[in-house]
């Protein structure tokens, strides 16, 4: 199996049990999260396709490291994946230090 297909569904799966497992903070049931995730990947799909698209690509990848699926607009499906990751992981540690970010800072008064 390619390497960047497996460690990016390893990636996936991390976040997914750190999210479940230990962080809970709720994000997979809210609707702004899912929103989000649309709105990412419609701009990564004409961007990552642009960019490596089959006849004339400007990112190469090494074809031994991917899996060959390719949708849409040539784009590595292992793309996807990857960026489902990255950016629910950075979400929801987002989501997860808001609150004691705030709670830690001291009050104004005006």
């Amino acid at each position: 199996m390619p390497a960047y297909p497996v460690f990016s569904v390893l990636a996936a799966v991390a976040v997914i049990a750190l999210e479940l497992l230990w962080l809970r903070t709720g994000i997979f049931r809210r609707s702004a999260y899912w929103i989000a995730m649309v709105v990412v990947f419609a701009f990564m799909i004409p961007v990552d396709g642009w960019m490596s698209k089959v006849p004339d690509p400007i990112v190469i990848y090494d074809p031994s490291v991917l899996s060959g699926l390719r949708f849409p607009i040539d784009i590595p499906t292992e793309e996807f994946v990857y960026a489902f990751a990255m950016v629910t992981l950075a979400l929801v540690l987002w989501e997860r230090a808001g609150p004691r970010a705030e709670s830690s800072r001291p009050r104004v008064r005006a």
